[in-house]
């Protein structure tokens, strides 16, 4: 048990000091930054000329915000951190991963959605007290779910640490000829659904602020469904990278422990991908709570 930690640890820290002694977490994001807000500029113009009249702006207004949703999510964020983490540490059909992101991203839109027009129909907020809910409130408490779902993942590993060698499969009872309990496969089915959602509320909790600013603009220009649209075409971008991620960190898993198929090292390198896994979403996670409150 230790040994598996410890070399989970190791993983974890390995890939995170490289980030760090590279720059990567910075360069990252100051390059995400300069990039929105060129966007922002071109989505605030074509949302002008759509006013006016200009149909062919309306199209420049949804190719812009779906652009600022990739580089949007291109920065550090904890969309990417969650589904490449649980892509690693769990065996996910990669159909199944895609959709769980796609899911998480669409409902960062319908969050936005809800919280612009909540706030504005309801409480009366302008766009700079709408950000503030989203940057004070929503946004630690998402990051606060994230380092929970890392700690369930590590959870998890260390539970199946404890369970390595035994037979997870409830025996047929020889006098009723019934298995006294799930087998591991129900077990498993059972909690898909269970995951998915958990996975999909907690990046979904902290609607992107693009969203926010062009929701709050088309409202008061009085084209607040192209709002609406916009919002969603950066969900659809943020999406792309964030599938991406996921299906970069199954390949990972596959390539990692497809070579120990058959072998009885096999348990012990899927313990460790899952430690390692939990370990970096609770660190990145503590990071992004820490710098939000």
């Amino acid at each position: 048990m230790r040994k598996l930690l410890a070399l989970a640890a190791l993983v974890a820290l390995l890939a995170l000091a490289a980030l760090w002694a590279t720059g990567g977490f910075a360069a990252m994001a100051q390059w995400a930054a300069g990039q929105q807000r060129g966007f922002q500029n071109t989505i605030a113009g074509g949302l002008r000329a759509t006013r006016g009249g200009d149909a062919a702006a309306f199209w420049t207004v949804l190719m812009a915000s779906f652009a600022y949703g990739v580089v949007h999510a291109a920065g550090p964020g904890h969309g990417k951190i969650v589904i490449g983490g649980y892509g690693l540490a769990r065996q996910v059909p990669m159909l199944r991963l895609s959709l769980i992101a796609l899911a998480a991203s669409l409902g960062q839109a319908v969050t936005a959605v809800a919280l612009v027009y909540a706030g504005i129909l309801i409480l009366g907020l302008g766009r700079e007290a709408l950000v503030g809910v989203t940057e004070n409130i929503m946004a630690p408490a998402s990051y606060g779910a994230i380092v929970f779902i890392g700690l369930w993942l590590i959870w998890r590993g260390l539970r199946h640490a404890r369970r390595e060698g035994e037979n997870a499969t409830p025996a047929i009872c020889g006098h009723c000829g019934h298995a006294h309990g799930p087998s591991l496969e129900e077990v498993q089915q059972a909690g898909r659904l269970r995951d998915a959602l958990f996975l999909i509320g907690g990046i979904a909790m902290r609607p992107c602020t693009g969203a926010l600013f062009v929701l709050v603009i088309t409202w008061h220009m009085g084209i607040g469904g192209v709002g609406v649209l916009g919002a969603f075409a950066m969900a659809c971008g943020t999406a792309l990278i964030t599938i991406a991620t996921g299906l970069a960190a199954a390949g990972l898993r596959t390539g990692l422990l497809g070579g120990l198929a058959g072998s009885p090292r096999l348990a012990q390198a899927t313990v460790v991908a899952e430690l390692a896994a939990g370990m970096i979403v609770v660190v990145l996670a503590s990071g992004l709570l820490l710098r939000a409150l």
